[in-house]
């Protein structure tokens, strides 16, 4: 009988230190998981991708207040930002803008009638601006002012046009201050879509 519990009690023993294993590889493998997913997304925050939660109206109704986007920091690092192209750069040390390319560098901008005129032709904004919309001018460029895009810098608007600052205020926006071009919206999850970017059928630049 003596003998009978002490090999009971040696196989108890056996199955807790089978089940305490079985948990501290369990905790083990979960904690690895956690740095990886962990390092992966510094990773990706770091060198790949980088989020941005749009505030105000400026880009109303093509991406709304409280939306989330995530952007694409490699795109600018293998080609040239492009006109329609919807980007995020940093407007200060404390905020970053979403807004639309509308110039690159050369192009000859003119606000007109409410329009915008790239190199002598009238830029086509149907797709995402209502026919009604008057585009105005403002600081930086005025109604029936002509200006020139400088070198690596890139003139940008918001789709709300009346409710948007943006470069006919404060300029053109440099390169270097492009964080990267916006790739799809990810919250709320109802709106999850991949974001578009217009292509104009107009001159590459401005012949001088």
């Amino acid at each position: 009988m003596y003998e009978l519990e002490t090999k009971e009690q040696l196989d108890s023993r056996v199955k807790i230190t089978e089940i305490f294993g079985s948990i501290g590889k369990f905790i083990y493998s979960l904690i690895e998981t956690i740095l990886v997913a962990l390092v992966l997304a510094i990773v990706l925050y770091l060198f790949i991708m980088t989020p941005h939660e749009v505030v105000g109206n400026s880009m109303h109704p093509t991406y709304k207040n409280g939306e989330f986007l995530m952007a694409n920091k490699i795109s600018y690092r293998l080609s040239e930002p492009k006109r329609g192209d919807v980007i995020i750069f940093q407007y200060s040390d404390t905020q970053d803008f979403i807004k639309r390319i509308i110039g690159i560098e050369g192009d000859e901008l003119m606000i007109k009638d409410g329009k915008i005129y790239i190199n002598g032709t009238q830029l086509d904004e149907t797709d995402y601006l209502d026919t009604n919309i008057i585009t105005n001018g403002g600081t930086y460029i005025h109604e029936g002012q002509t200006v020139i895009i400088p070198e690596g810098e890139f003139f940008v608007c918001g789709d709300n046009r009346p409710n948007s600052s943006d470069s006919r205020e404060f300029g053109p926006v440099e390169k270097n201050k492009i964080k990267g071009k916006a790739w799809v919206v990810y919250f709320p999850f109802p709106y999850f879509r991949v974001v578009h970017h217009q292509q104009y059928n107009i001159d590459e630049k401005c012949e001088t």
